[in-house]
């Protein structure tokens, strides 16, 4: 198979598809990897060392999406790619696709296969290619908010951890998922005054077991979310619904009576946020004031990092990447559930039931999805 990796052209975003090692594999499985000049400066990776790995460099992305079957990126495809995609390209990425109403219109329209690495799951009922990057977001977290915080980026001028004589930040961490366990591991760390909340007791009980007296668990109703949201300096929303958008739980009237220099950080921006007040930033630009409430909403957060990253992404993602260009997407999804359940779109039709029910498309189950596209082309 010939598997594509363009640059990725999202505002500062500077992972990259593959690593070199991840296209050396790949070679050594018979398959050709064609990747786009540049597409790996930002983890440290010249065309010379994708050279060396196996891999043809392509002049522009249009040459990447021309030449290629499988198309392997990290971020959202943007508009200029949704235009190159073809019904025989299989596009393997991010997608978030529930707030996003543009982006699965035009895949839907493409007829492309769409896997995404969010809704992939495992035998524990975990997302295996989230989690990488969500233990990324959540440590990131921390340290954005920590320097949002900081006066001169417009926040009350507070130490997270304090010092001798003076109170540590408070830090409310809304969520206690990947996300919000890697936040409080940096928040804690830092020496900060921390309370998680979640509505899962087994959440809160193993949060509690494993950060012991030094972490506050509170089971997370519409008072517990005000009352410390209210009080907190540094609000980081975690919450995750797997392939939904997120539900709005700090509402734009705990904004306005949120302490002025407080910082929020969404890093449930990508499904569309978890502050009602919160709407998604870049790099260049990360955060922006609401009733005296920063608001930090990067949208591609681990990207600031785009090496640990990278690498960190594509130790979860190579086994099913081999999968696809192996087998094709049809036997790896047949052979794998788990796959499947990455499925998002499929020749014209949406294939995850939280994508449709949050755009008002017909859901058509991946399986007969697949199955219709068989019969079509007999």
């Amino acid at each position: 198979m010939r598997v594509g990796v363009p640059k990725e052209i999202k505002n500062h975003e500077y992972r990259v598809g593959l690593t070199p090692d991840s296209v050396r594999e790949l070679v050594a499985n018979g398959h050709d990897v064609l990747v786009e000049t540049g597409a790996g400066q930002g983890i440290g990776a010249d065309d010379a060392v994708y050279e060396a790995a196996g891999a043809s460099i392509a002049a522009t992305p249009a040459e990447v999406f021309e030449a290629s079957t499988m198309i392997v990126k990290v971020k959202e495809p943007q508009a200029s790619e949704r235009a190159m995609l073809r019904p025989d390209h299989l596009l393997f990425t991010y997608l978030h696709l529930a707030p996003d109403a543009p982006q699965t219109a035009d895949l839907v329209k493409s007829g492309a296969t769409c896997i995404a690495y969010e809704t992939v799951t495992d035998a524990r009922g975990g997302l295996p290619l989230l989690s990488p990057m969500s233990q990324v977001a959540g440590r990131l977290s921390v340290q954005a908010g920590a320097t949002a915080l900081e006066r001169a980026h417009g926040g009350a001028g507070v130490l997270l951890g304090g010092v001798p004589g003076v109170a540590p930040a408070k830090v409310v961490v809304i969520g206690g998922g990947v996300v919000g366990a890697h936040a409080i591991t940096m928040a804690l760390g830092l020496g900060a005054d921390v309370t998680v909340l979640d509505r899962s007791i087994d959440v809160l009980g193993g949060l509690s077991a494993r950060f012991g007296a030094a972490l506050r668990t509170v089971y997370s109703t519409r008072s517990a979310v005000e009352q410390y949201v209210l009080e907190a300096d540094l609000v980081i929303g975690a919450v995750l619904v797997p392939g939904a958008a997120a539900p709005k739980l700090v509402t734009a009237d705990h904004v306005r009576r949120m302490k002025a220099g407080s910082v929020l950080v969404d890093v449930a921006i990508d499904q569309g946020g978890c502050f009602e007040t919160s709407h998604a930033t870049t790099h260049a630009e990360p955060t922006y004031v609401v009733d005296g409430v920063v608001h930090y909403c990067v949208a591609n957060m681990p990207g600031a990092v785009p090496r640990t990253s990278t690498y960190a992404l594509n130790n979860a993602t190579l086994p099913f990447t081999l999968a696809l260009a192996n087998n094709g997407y049809r036997k790896a999804l047949a052979d794998n559930p788990h796959l499947m359940n990455g499925l998002n779109v499929h020749a014209g039709q949406v294939t995850c039931e939280a994508v449709a029910t949050a755009l008002g498309y017909d859901y058509v189950a991946p399986a007969k999805a697949l199955g219709k596209a068989t019969a079509a082309a007999a």
